[in-house]
């Protein structure tokens, strides 16, 4: 159980604040997200406070993780009009996260719906050597 005082999400979690609860277990609680990006926008967050995906263990990985294609599943059947759903995490202050508790965004999608999830593409800075370079540099440390 989450043992963080002055965490929101383990607030939210001993129910000290209140939210929209889609779905709860022993593991994980996912809650409407204030922002609704998209109507239907789900947070899921594991009742063990771990600050990103950076701190879960392999075991940590299979007992919360699991619940994402439910999730996921259920958006898309409430919402039959949407035709994509961004499931996405962002891990550290410069990767946009906010609150430090390890959160999972599902964001259902329209095509058309002006929202843009990747803006970037620096792929004319690569060749086949830097890919080769930055593959290898992440597989040594597997």
């Amino acid at each position: 159980m989450c043992l963080d005082a002055n965490c929101l999400f383990c607030k939210i979690i001993k129910g000290e604040i209140p939210s929209y609860t889609v779905f709860e277990n022993d593991d994980v609680k996912a809650f409407l997200d204030i922002s609704q990006v998209n109507e239907g926008h789900v947070l899921m967050i594991p009742k063990k406070h771990l600050v990103n995906i950076l701190d879960y263990s392999d075991g940590d990985a299979q007992k919360y993780l699991q619940y994402i294609p439910k999730i996921a599943k259920a958006i898309m059947k409430a919402y039959p009009e949407y035709d994509g759903l961004n499931v996405t995490t962002n891990n550290g202050e410069s990767a946009g996260q906010v609150v430090m508790h390890s959160h999972i965004h599902f964001i259902p999608r329209k095509t058309g719906d002006g929202l843009n999830v990747i803006s970037r593409d620096n792929s004319k800075n690569y060749d086949e050597a830097s890919y080769t370079a930055v593959m290898n540099k992440i597989k040594d440390q597997l």
